[in-house]
């Protein structure tokens, strides 16, 4: 038998892409999988009962159904536990429901007067659209304000309108803007919480770069920074300009280049390192500094 051409698609609605078979009729696996990465076997509508069937597959050889795969278009296979969202909808449109949907985040607003308050502050903010939420970070032992605040809306479109000028509250120029985690820690104090934008990539491959991180979490939302540490301990950390975008994909098993990786919350580092290494036999104060000085930390579930 010559070779011939199947029709592949993710979805039954998408466009498909057609794939070659070998001499013999049949289609390797792994040409499936070049295209379509992390795929593990095709299915497709019958004609005849409208009911999904699956191709067979042995030893990574698909078989075409009753030896001729005709003008049918197969729909992909992944495995059920890379979290696809395939019950409901493919990566596609999860990515474009994440492009849809514009979530706020808290900015954080420095440089404020010591007598402003919130409700100063929501006063003033609220100039420019509905706001949900406001707050004066104070000295716990004080009570007196430490000169910078958060403040949240109800929309997109205000929040992008709020950062894009400087603001004039109570007689003195004030900025406003995404937090960054470095500033917020070092002025917040170490029992202030915080929402990382930073996210941990497990089970990474060598072969996997800077740039091919970057670009594919980048469908997700804005990406500031990917960090593959050197010599390759197969980990990553990518960090989001938006703290939402990163807390929705942790948990989540997603396929890079054929790999399925696992993504979990890098938790901003506080000062606790001697706490922690305080719980261990023969504890060494220079690897708590060494830790400490580091930029990067684990997620809890890998220490």
């Amino acid at each position: 038998m010559t070779e011939c051409y199947i029709r592949v698609a993710e979805d039954e609605n998408e466009e498909p892409m057609e794939i070659p078979s070998e001499e013999d009729g049949t289609v390797l696996l792994s040409t499936v999988a070049a295209q379509f990465p992390g795929a593990c076997g095709l299915r497709y509508r019958s004609p005849v009962s409208q009911c999904m069937r699956g191709v067979r597959l042995v030893e990574g050889i698909l078989h075409a159904p009753e030896s001729d795969w005709g003008n049918l278009v197969y729909v992909v296979n992944y495995p059920k536990d890379n979290k696809r969202k395939m019950d409901e909808m493919d990566a596609a449109s999860a990515v474009k429901i994440k492009r849809g949907v514009q979530k706020t985040s808290d900015l954080i607003v420095l440089g404020l007067p010591w007598k402003t308050t919130e409700q100063d502050l929501k006063d003033y903010f609220g100039t420019f659209g509905e706001v949900i939420m406001v707050q004066v970070k104070r000295d716990t032992k004080t009570g007196n304000s430490k000169g910078f605040g958060f403040v949240r809306f109800t929309e997109y479109e205000t929040q992008v309108k709020a950062m894009s000028q400087r603001h004039m509250i109570d007689g003195r120029w004030c900025d406003c803007k995404l937090p960054n985690s470095k500033y917020f820690l070092e002025q917040a104090g170490p029992d202030e919480p915080m929402r990382s934008r930073k996210v941990f990539v497990g089970r990474c491959t060598e072969d996997m770069t800077t740039d091919e991180l970057r670009q594919f979490f980048m469908q997700y939302g804005e990406v500031t920074d990917v960090f593959i540490p050197k010599p390759f301990r197969a980990f990553a950390f990518v960090t989001f300009a938006d703290d939402q975008v990163a807390q929705s994909l942790c948990g989540e098993d997603l396929i890079i280049k054929g790999t399925s990786v696992h993504i979990s919350n890098a938790e901003p580092k506080h000062n606790n390192i001697h706490h922690l290494f305080s719980n261990f036999p023969g504890r060494s104060p220079s690897l708590a500094a060494m830790f400490e000085r580091s930029q990067y930390q684990f997620p809890s579930s890998h220490v």
